[in-house]
């Protein structure tokens, strides 16, 4: 199966996880059953400059374009295009954009 970009459905969520601002999600599944029940979120992620997602569990964001400040379990790290962040079950994370560009990125959550 391929899903064209134009049929991916985008939404907006305003303040996701308690976080700043409006959030742009790019849903590239529209079921769980396309992850074979084994996850609920594959999306790409816009947040605009002082946009962010609030603290929450289990996760997986790999980085595409701009910088976030990475909240990593109460640690605040620097993430960039390209890297990678883990969260499993029972740890926490949040990503706040304090740039001045657009920070986008892939997330992926799978169930444990």
């Amino acid at each position: 199966m391929i899903r064209q970009g134009s049929e991916c459905k985008v939404e907006y969520r305003e303040h996701m996880r308690d976080g700043d601002g409006t959030v742009q999600i790019t849903n590239f599944i529209n079921d769980p059953v396309e992850l074979n029940e084994k996850g609920r979120l594959f999306a790409k992620i816009t947040l605009v400059p002082g946009a962010s997602i609030g603290y929450h569990d289990a996760e997986l964001f790999y980085i595409l374009k701009g910088t976030g400040e990475y909240n990593d379990g109460g640690t605040l790290r620097t993430v960039t295009a390209g890297d990678v962040t883990l969260c499993p079950t029972g740890t926490g994370h949040g990503i706040a954009n304090k740039s001045d560009e657009v920070l986008e990125l892939v997330a992926v959550i799978v169930y444990a």
